[in-house]
């Protein structure tokens, strides 16, 4: 158990995952007050958020700070037609089911998993996302900890 607490710290420990383009959700969802699912929005069926297409991004950013090297190189991804490739700070294992969008409608907050991301100039992992902290969240709300519950797709 010992070992485990030493991992789960040394994980949110680490430095933040360098982006593609500098970013601060501070400004933005702080400062601006812009709410989440402005920029992370969730398509049917609703499992996974999504980052935030170019275009919505420049839909302010034409005119905002246009002289921002940070701006110039998001306008060049949109002028080449691609992705900003940015770096998932937050990722469940791939044999886990875990749905936004049930998490959500169940009354869940984007910080209670992902801290105060609107605190935040650079985006990093404020809060552990392990096993042994959804299983405590689940048993704080009373929700089935059933290995089953995660580990298998439900209908």
């Amino acid at each position: 158990m010992k070992y485990l607490l030493i991992v789960a710290i040394s994980l949110l420990a680490a430095d933040p995952p360098k982006q593609p383009i500098a970013f601060s959700h501070k400004q933005h969802a702080g400062d601006f007050k812009l709410p989440c699912a402005t920029c992370h929005v969730n398509p049917s069926p609703g499992e996974a958020m999504t980052f935030p297409a170019e275009a919505k991004c420049m839909a302010c950013h034409n005119s905002v700070k246009t002289d921002s090297p940070e701006i110039q190189r998001l306008a060049k991804f949109v002028a080449d037609a691609k992705r900003v490739p940015w770096v998932r700070v937050y990722q469940v294992p791939a044999i886990i089911f875990w749905s936004h969008k049930s998490h959500l409608d169940a009354g869940a907050k984007c910080v209670e998993c992902h801290g105060n991301v609107a605190a935040l100039s650079v985006m990093t992992k404020e809060k552990e996302t392990s096993m042994g902290s959804c299983m405590e969240c689940h048993r704080q709300k009373k929700v089935s900890n059933d290995c089953s519950f995660c580990h298998e797709r439900q209908n």
